[in-house]
C-alpha cells in the first residue's frame, strides 16, 4: 500500500512539473522560425555593439575606428529591427485578415 502510494504521489510531482514544459513546447509550432532566427541575430548584434563599445572605452578601438565600426553594426541592427517589424506586421495583417473572413 505504501509503495502505490509512492508512486501515486511521484507521478503526480512528475506531472505538476512537468506540465509547464509540455505546454511550452506546444506553443512553439506557432511560432515563425524567421521572427525567431531575427530575434537572435538582433541579440548578437547588440553584442557586438556592446563589445565594440567596451573595446573603444578600454582603449583598444581608435576614435575612427570606433566611430566607423558601431555606424556599421547600428545600421546593421537597424535593419534586422526593420525586418523583425515588418514581419509582425505581416502577422498582425495575417491575423486580422483571418479573423475577419
Amino acid at each position: 500500500m505504501e509503495v502505490l502510494f509512492g508512486v501515486l504521489l511521484l507521478a503526480l510531482v512528475a506531472a505538476f512539473v512537468l506540465r509547464p514544459l509540455l505546454a511550452a513546447r506546444s506553443e512553439e509550432p506557432g511560432e515563425d522560425p524567421r521572427l525567431a532566427d531575427l530575434e537572435l541575430r538582433k541579440e548578437a548584434k547588440y553584442r557586438e555593439i556592446r563589445d565594440a563599445e567596451l573595446d573603444h572605452a578600454a582603449g583598444k578601438l581608435s576614435d575612427e575606428d570606433f566611430d566607423r565600426q558601431n555606424a556599421e553594426l547600428r545600421g546593421e541592427a537597424m535593419a534586422i529591427l526593420r525586418q523583425i517589424e515588418g514581419l509582425r506586421a505581416g502577422e498582425a495583417t495575417a491575423g486580422r485578415g483571418s479573423t475577419s473572413g
